[in-house]
């Protein structure tokens, strides 16, 4: 997969200054679609004959010099895998709240980049516009791409649950609105806390935090998360990348 011509400037650049990442985002997120546009029927996602759906998660090589990400990419048609990917590439700054894509999007275009199949969408393991310049990891390569992206977090970078988000009913969405740490309007919907999983009877399973990268409502995004399915927390599509990645790194540390 390929940037746009139009969007080369986009490519994450580790050496930029703060500021100029921060400028970035935002013209990122000026450019951000956060409404359904979408080649395919989100109904049909998790289906045999459905779209194709990109998982993609990393696993870092800590103790190497320089430090290094895998980036794996698992793309589904419903249930099946189609293709799994990964690369293995340097880390050049370290992890600095919002501004992830800049020290890991390299690395996953590198993954994407070695696909031969083509994804209708792309979910992401980190945030989409549920970030401070809503620019998150999603949003970015999303926009980079002009791809149907989705952002599956684990936790809250930034914004308010219209509700209490304890021990929620498996199925249970709770509205995640804008607060006064984010550049959209207070107020403004920018994802749900989505509880993927419950069980009663074992430890309190914590929501995920979906929310839209590009070219997707916040509702939509939530859809297809649900429809992606699994017998897991995650959606199978970054559930599947994270294992993948983990067992490169195992191979890789011997």
């Amino acid at each position: 997969m390929e940037p746009r011509p139009d969007r080369e400037r986009f490519v994450p650049d580790p050496s930029l200054s703060r500021t100029a990442m921060e400028d970035l985002q935002r013209e990122i997120a000026r450019l951000a679609r956060f409404e359904d546009d979408l080649p395919f029927d989100p109904g049909r996602v998790g289906t045999a004959n459905g779209p194709l759906v990109a998982g993609v998660d990393q696993a870092f090589l800590t103790d190497a010099d320089p430090e290094r990400a895998i980036s794996a990419v698992v793309v589904l048609r419903g249930e099946a895998v189609v293709e799994r990917v990964h690369a293995v590439t340097p880390l050049s700054i370290p992890y600095t709240p919002g501004l992830l894509s800049f020290r890991e999007g390299g690395p996953i275009l590198a993954a994407l980049g070695e696909l031969e199949t083509d994804p209708d969408c792309l979910l992401f393991d980190g945030s989409g516009r549920i970030h401070f310049r809503e620019a998150g990891l999603a949003t970015h390569i999303g926009v980079l791409l002009d791809r149907p992206s989705v952002g599956v977090a684990k936790s809250l970078l930034c914004g308010e649950p219209r509700g209490s988000v304890e021990a929620l009913p498996e199925g249970a969405r709770v509205p995640v609105a804008a607060d006064g740490r984010m550049e959209a309007e207070p107020g403004t919907v920018v994802g749900y806390a989505y509880q993927s999983r419950q069980y009663p009877d074992s430890t309190r399973i914590n929501p995920l935090y979906v929310s839209p990268g590009h070219r997707v409502s916040a509702e939509t995004a939530v859809e297809i998360v649900e429809r992606c399915g699994g017998a897991y927390k995650l959606p199978e599509p970054t559930r599947l990348a994270d294992a993948h990645a983990e067992e490169v790194k195992r191979e890789l540390q011997g």
